[in-house]
C-alpha cells in the first residue's frame, strides 16, 4: 500500500510540474507577444528638429508613442543651426532632423552622428504677408520697393541661406528691417503686424492658415532645401531613434509631411 500511496504522491507531483511549466512557457507566451507588438522599445529620447517642422513632428510624435506604449519623444524646435551649434557644445540630443544639408553635414564632419543621414522631405520658399496685404505685395520684386517692411531669416539659418541664394538668382536685393533666427520668427513679425512682407516655406503659411496669405512666386524654384534626419552617435537609446527616425522615412511619415505642404527628395 505503502508503494501505491508513493506512486499517486509521484504521479501528482509531475502532473503539478508539468501545468507549472505549461504556466510559464503561457506566460512567456504572452510577454513575448507583448513585447513583439511593441517592438520592444521603451524610453525616452529627444528629438531636434527644425522649427518648420513643428507642424508635423507634434503629430509624428503623438502617433508614435500611441503605437508604442512606454516610449516618450521629447521635441525641441529652433533653427537648424543653433541646434547644430547645440549638438556640438554637448547638448543631449538622440535624433537631429536639420533644415538643410549643411548643418547635418558639419555635424557629421566631427562624428557625432550615428550612420548616414536619410533625406526626407523638401521645402521651397514663399512670400507671406498679412491677410489685409498692407502693402500691396504681389511678387519677389515688390518686396524690394523702398518703404517695405521686410523680415527674413538670417544668413547662418537654412531659410536666410535660401533667401540670399534666391535674390543672387532673380538680381532683387532685398533691404530687410531684420533678420531672424528662426522661419518660425518671420512669420511672427508678419502675423503681429510689425512687418509688411516676409520669406518662410510653403509649410508655415499652411501651418499659419488665415492669420496669413501666401504669395507664390517662380524664383523660388532657386533654392530647395533638402532636409535630412539621423541618430546623434552618443545617443542612450539607439534603438529607440532609430525607430521614430523609421516613422518619420516611413509611408506615414511621408503621407503627414506631404498633407502639410513638403516634397519628396
Amino acid at each position: 500500500m505503502s508503494v501505491v500511496h508513493k506512486s499517486a504522491t509521484s504521479l501528482l507531483a509531475a502532473a503539478a510540474l508539468v501545468a507549472a511549466l505549461v504556466g510559464c512557457a503561457s506566460d512567456g507566451a504572452d510577454n513575448a507577444g507583448a513585447s513583439d507588438s511593441s517592438g520592444g522599445l521603451s524610453g525616452e529620447i529627444t528629438v531636434f528638429a527644425a522649427a518648420s517642422l513643428k507642424t508635423t513632428f507634434t503629430q509624428l510624435a503623438g502617433d508614435f508613442e500611441a503605437q508604442h506604449p512606454g516610449t516618450t519623444i521629447v521635441l525641441s524646435f529652433a533653427g537648424s543651426s543653433d541646434l547644430g551649434t547645440q549638438i556640438t557644445a554637448g547638448a543631449p540630443a538622440d535624433v537631429f532632423a536639420s533644415a538643410d544639408a549643411r548643418n547635418m553635414a558639419m555635424l557629421s564632419s566631427e562624428g557625432l552622428v550615428a550612420g548616414t543621414p536619410t533625406d526626407f522631405a523638401t521645402n521651397t520658399l514663399e512670400i507671406v504677408v498679412p491677410p489685409s496685404n498692407p502693402a500691396s505685395i504681389s511678387s519677389l520684386a515688390d518686396m524690394a520697393k523702398p518703404g517695405v517692411k521686410v523680415v527674413i531669416c538670417a544668413p547662418q539659418v537654412p531659410c536666410g541661406a535660401a533667401t540670399k541664394t534666391i535674390e543672387e538668382s532673380a538680381k532683387t536685393p532685398l533691404t530687410p528691417v531684420s533678420e531672424e533666427s528662426s522661419v518660425t520668427d518671420v512669420l511672427g513679425k508678419v502675423t503681429s503686424g510689425e512687418a509688411d512682407a516676409g520669406l518662410v516655406y510653403v509649410t508655415d503659411v499652411l501651418a499659419a492658415g488665415t492669420k496669413v496669405k501666401g504669395i507664390p512666386f517662380p524664383e523660388s524654384g532657386a533654392a530647395v532645401n533638402t532636409y535630412p534626419i539621423a541618430t546623434i552617435g552618443n545617443s542612450k537609446n539607439k534603438a529607440l531613434a532609430n525607430a521614430f527616425i523609421s516613422a518619420v522615412t516611413g509611408s506615414e511619415g511621408r503621407k503627414i509631411l506631404s498633407d502639410s505642404g513638403f516634397g519628396t527628395p
